[in-house]
């Protein structure tokens, strides 16, 4: 195991409303993240960033989102927070094949192992955890 994996290491970046954070959430992703679970992270951060900036007051009030990144030996987990301002909770809705919106947060909830939605006043936090298979006896093939 690698020294920087045997405790829980935890990332944080700020990043203003502009579409063009989503690819600098990305690469922030892919510069921390490094193994099996890097494209998948990637692909997650990617969908969750842009969701923030176009589905709440981080994108229209050019305010910010916030990304946070934690490994842990069995689990990484992928935090984005935005700044609100919608009516609704980002929620998972499974659409049909011809749907032109709405199926980000069910793409990430297929590649991720578990994903969260937390509600708050000053706005929402949507998280996904990866289990690295680390000490859990299985990995998401095996699933």
């Amino acid at each position: 195991m690698h020294e920087y994996t045997r405790t829980i290491r935890v990332w944080g970046l700020t990043c203003p409303g502009f579409p063009e954070e989503v690819s600098r959430a990305r690469r922030w992703t892919r510069d921390i993240l490094r193994g099996p679970l890097a494209d998948d992270a990637e692909l997650i951060v990617s969908e969750l960033s842009a969701n923030a900036i176009l589905h709440t007051a981080s994108g229209h009030q050019s305010d910010s989102f916030y990304l946070t990144i934690a490994v842990a030996p069995q689990v990484i987990t992928l935090s984005v927070t935005d700044d609100g301002g919608t009516g609704t909770a980002p929620k998972v809705e499974h659409q049909d094949e011809e749907a032109e919106h709405g199926r980000g947060l069910d793409m990430v909830s297929a590649i991720a192992h578990k994903v969260v939605v937390h509600e708050s006043d000053e706005g929402h936090t949507v998280t996904a955890a990866l289990y690295t298979g680390a000490g859990l006896g299985a990995n998401r093939a095996d699933e």
